[in-house]
């Protein structure tokens, strides 16, 4: 007998924001003033919507806090 439906996809074929792929959310620290990114919350103010990866922001984004661009922040150990 046939298969009802369409095959399932294999893991490497899901879009790569999804946490089946990626793995838990991640948390970013500025190593200037301490501000924390979370991937989980994103800053919805500033047009990041939540369960954005850090790779995904903007290369011109610079801290809130700050103005530190990108390259002066720290993944945070779990």
């Amino acid at each position: 007998m046939g298969q009802c439906g369409p095959l399932p996809l294999p893991h490497d074929h899901y879009p790569m924001n999804t946490p089946t792929t990626q793995g838990a959310y991640q948390t970013w620290m500025c190593v200037v003033c301490g501000f924390i990114y979370d991937e989980a919350v994103g800053i919805p103010d500033e047009g990041i919507e939540a369960g954005t990866r850090w790779a995904d922001v903007p290369d011109t984004w610079t801290c809130p806090d700050c103005g530190v661009t990108k390259d002066d922040f720290e993944m945070m150990a779990l």
